[in-house]
This record gives C-alpha cells, structure tokens and sequence, in this order.
C-alpha cells in the first residue's frame, strides 16, 4: 500500500484554528499528524479532537532530518505534517530528492491549511517594530519629535517618485512612510498617561472617518457623480470642527501652518472662499516678496506648490544638461545652455 505524505501549509498572520474545510478533511482523516511542539495549532487542533505528534528537536535540525523522519511515517499511512506558512522549498527539495534516490512508494501533497487575508503582512510590520523597539538602541531611543523629519521627508520623497514618473519604486516610497506610521504608534503605545494609543487605534480611527465622510457609500445619501463629493466631503468636515471646536470654530481650523508656503496660501485661500469669502477680497496687505506671492497664489494659483515643483524640476534638467558641458566662464554657460 503506498503511503501519503501531506505539507499542510499555516499562516501566522492568520488566528490559530482557522483553517481551511480541505485542511480540516486532511487532518482528520490522517492516520498520523505531526506537529512541532511549539507550532500554534497544535492546542487548537487537540481541541477539535485531532492529536499531533511532537516530532523531536534533533528530527528538525535540517530539512534532510526532517524529510526523513516524515517519509519513514508515511511509508505505508497517511501523514500530515502541519508546516508554517508554505511548505518551505527546501524540505520540499529534501523530499523530492529522497523519493528519488530511495524509490519510495509516497505520493506528496501540498495542501493549504490557511491563507492571508489582504493586509496580512502588516501583522509582520507590526512584529517587527516591536521587536526593534525593544532590541535596537536607535529605535528604542526615538521620539515623536526625532521621528518627525523622516516623516516629512518621506512623504516628499514619495511625491518625488510619483512626479518622476517612476511607479517602480514607488512601493518601497510607500512602504518607508507607511513605516513611519507604525513606528509613531509603536512609541504612542507606550505611554501610561491616558494619551497613548496603538496603530489599530490609528486603524480604526481612519475607517471611521472615512466611513463617516462618504455617506453616499456607507449610508443613504447619493451624490450625481465624482464632483459632488468633494462638497459633501467639504460640509462634513465643517460639522467636524464645529463639534470639536465648539460654536466659535473657525473654518480656517485645521489647516496646517508647517506645511509649503505656496500650499499653504492656496489650502488658507481655499478654505476662506469655501467659508464664503469673495475672491475678490482674496489679497495680501504691502508690496513686500510674501504678498506678491500670495497675492499671485489668488490670481492662479490652484496647484502653485506642484506647478513650481514641476518648472523647478525642468529647471534641474536643465542645467544638468548644460553641466554635463562642464562649462567655466559665463559665456560658456550661455552656449550651453539648452535652449526653447
């Protein structure tokens, strides 16, 4: 009778029991399950009446230990090996190798005990920054405030990618910045004076906003198309600093003053015409540099911070282009110069 050697594959990220109806199948009909004894299934299954088989430290010390240990078993029965997430390739090379050059008669089989939801990995990004917290003296030593500069530049170094057009890279743009998230959650978690919180909290603080702001999606409101909603988006908003703030609140509450000067005359401008200001009275006091700018802001200004980023960048290529002609005096930087 040949034997049935099954790699039941578990994920971490998913919470131990869950497993799939086809693992369930597997487990209860195998005539020998196998299990490390700190794999966290194993107290999960003996609840649902499935016993495992510890196999001994020195049967794992390698994949070729391992593989031999499971192909003795499964000779002539059915085993299930409960593995971590996936079936790990160098068992599996182990097993293949060995039914090869020893001719056994077990037919293997990969079954998937457990998937990942979507997200899952942020679990692992959550481990991991608990453990740097504790282990690095760097991570550990970090604040708010220190941690504030690789934030900003993140994000700016994000926006850099997505300008340049280089969607590549943009996922570990995305992941550096979705870091810094976890890592100020990681440091607010530690806190004992009621203002502390955790990155679920975090989690869990955006779905409800998001929820709240998009009624035509989560509740009965409708909207005739994609520019309805910014104004839906807008009012509901308003009533948000009007219940934090109270009866006085301002509608210029909010707006962040650390943010670019150009961006941040265009989100003051916008909000007050929002509130009800007329364009018209939309200017800056005086002639000096700062009102020219707010002022121009008024005139055109709708996206003045990327419009400038965008003339900055051509001004970049630009002299690298007329630098690569390793001009000295300023007649050879004329002639090389590109021109319009």
């Amino acid at each position: 009778m040949p034997g049935r050697l099954v790699i039941l594959s578990t994920s971490h990220r998913v919470a131990p029991g869950l497993l799939t109806a086809g693992a369930w199948d597997e487990l209860r009909a195998a005539d020998l399950v196998a299990a490390p004894d700190d794999h966290p299934q194993v107290p999960y299954l003996a609840e649902a009446g499935v016993t495992c088989s510890v196999v001994p430290a020195e049967a794992r010390r390698t994949p070729g230990e391992l593989a031999g240990w499971l192909l003795a078993r499964a000779s002539d029965r059915t085993v299930v090996w409960v593995a971590g997430t996936g079936a790990g390739d160098e068992l599996a090379e182990e097993l293949a190798r060995r039914l090869v050059e020893e001719d056994l008669d077990v037919e293997v089989e990969a079954v998937p005990g457990a998937y990942d939801l979507p997200g899952g990995r942020l679990l692992d990004l959550v481990a991991v920054m608990d453990r740097l917290r504790a282990e690095c003296p760097w991570d550990r030593k970090q604040t708010h405030a220190s941690l504030a500069p690789y934030l900003i530049e993140e994000a700016y170094e994000t926006v850099d990618t997505i300008e340049s057009g280089d969607l590549t890279a943009l996922r570990e743009e995305l992941g550096d910045v979705l870091l810094q998230v976890m890592f100020h959650s990681r440091v607010a978690s530690e806190r004992t004076d009621g203002t502390g919180f955790t990155v679920d909290d975090v989690a869990a603080g955006i779905v409800d906003k998001m929820v709240r702001r998009h009624p035509h999606v989560f509740a009965d409101a409708t909207v005739s198309g994609a520019d309805d909603v910014p104004a839906t988006w807008h009012e509901i908003k308003a009533a948000e600093r009007a219940a934090k703030h109270g009866a006085d609140a301002s509608a210029l509450d909010g707006v962040p003053l650390g943010q670019p000067a150009l961006q941040l005359a265009a989100a003051l401008q916008h909000r007050a015409v929002r509130a009800g200001l007329p364009e018209d009275l939309l200017t800056a006091d005086g002639d000096d540099l700062g009102a020219r700018l707010f002022n121009l802001v008024a005139a055109d200004g709708e996206h003045a911070e990327t419009e400038l980023r965008t003339t900055s960048r051509t001004f970049r290529d630009r002299f690298q282009q007329a630098e690569a002609a390793s001009p000295k005096t300023a007649e050879e930087w004329r002639a090389a110069w590109p021109k319009d």
